[in-house]
């Protein structure tokens, strides 16, 4: 049975996906602002939907090495084997913002991470932990951040020329697509995720390499699932958009609202993988500045990281 239901799982993952990227697009159509700040905010904050759940859950019971392990190990999936398959698929365009502002933005939320959990670092004393404060600080930089997509959304649409194509769109229909879509992507998800993780256990893997390799990718399955249907609709402003948009909701929000619940122990063994995560969006940086784009040899060594990633922390764990 619970094959049956993986196979489910991710049927509704792709079919989600679809009508997801289909909605969300034709939404910005209707708005008139660029594809990129609805994949920074609606499918961003949808696909993240999943991390929040498991977060918020995981900080209530207590259990605050899955908040944080599985904000920092769904970033480092969703920069290179999620951005890394997308551009593979279809080179992903950059745009100037991206560059300039959204992706620095990713690289400060993680800066900011590094620095609120290193409390013995900076004290010298105590304990590291991510407290009610540092989760309010998290979701200060969120508001910060919105309003800043939300000043750029009404300038474009303000600058923007009017869509002929947009009169035969219907509102009622995309956002009725959208939410459908977003609705089929989390309960898909979590059948996959659910199902695997009782596959693996039949199958004899430890609990620590579930919980690190099935249910952190399970919940970035949203993430991946998106942006590779929006990168073959080249929608890559989309798929971008939705990486860069998640990872920051994924650190702001997740953690921000998770540490505002209850106040976060850090384990000292995901400092390495933060610094990894940071290491990493600078990377994302330099390859969007190669002409402007994330090509296939771009994608393929994102992706390779990746593998390397995966067997390190195994044989670590």
């Amino acid at each position: 049975m619970a094959y049956v239901l993986l196979i489910a799982g991710f049927a509704l993952l792709i079919k989600g996906a679809d009508y997801f990227v289909d909605g969300s697009s034709n939404i910005a159509r209707l708005l008139r602002i660029p594809p990129i700040l609805i994949g920074l905010t609606i499918v961003a904050f949808g696909t993240s939907s999943p991390e929040a759940t498991v977060s918020i859950i995981a900080a209530l019971e207590g259990n605050a090495e899955v908040s944080l392990g599985n904000v920092v190990g769904s970033n480092i999936f969703n920069i290179t084997l999620v951005v890394g398959v997308a551009a593979f698929l279809y080179p992903l365009k950059v745009e100037n913002e991206t560059i300039r502002k959204e992706i620095p933005f990713t690289l400060l939320a993680s800066v900011v991470l590094l620095v609120l959990m290193g409390d013995i670092m900076l004290q010298g004393v105590g304990e590291n932990l991510l407290t009610h404060s540092d989760g309010l600080i998290f979701l200060l930089f969120l508001s910060i951040f919105m309003y800043y997509v939300i000043e750029i959304g009404l300038r474009s649409r303000n600058n923007a020329e009017e869509d002929t194509g947009s009169k035969d769109l219907k509102w009622g229909k995309n956002i009725l697509f959208t939410l459908l879509g977003l609705a089929a992507i989390i309960f898909g998800g979590d059948l996959v995720v659910d199902n695997a993780t009782e596959i693996a256990y039949s199958l004899g893997m430890s609990e620590t390499l579930v919980g690190l390799t099935i249910v952190a990718v399970g919940t970035s399955l949203p993430e991946l699932v998106t942006s590779i249907s929006a990168a073959l609709k080249k929608e890559s402003e989309i798929a971008l958009g939705n990486i860069v948009g998640s990872n920051i909701f994924n650190i702001l929000f997740v953690l921000g609202a998770s540490s505002v619940i209850s106040p976060l122990a850090v384990n000292g063994v995901v400092f390495t993988d933060v610094l990894i995560m940071i290491g990493l969006t600078v990377l994302l940086m330099v390859f969007s500045r190669t002409n402007f784009k994330i090509g296939k040899r771009e994608g393929l060594i994102l992706a390779i990281i990746y593998i390397v990633y995966l067997v390190y922390i195994i044989i670590r764990n």
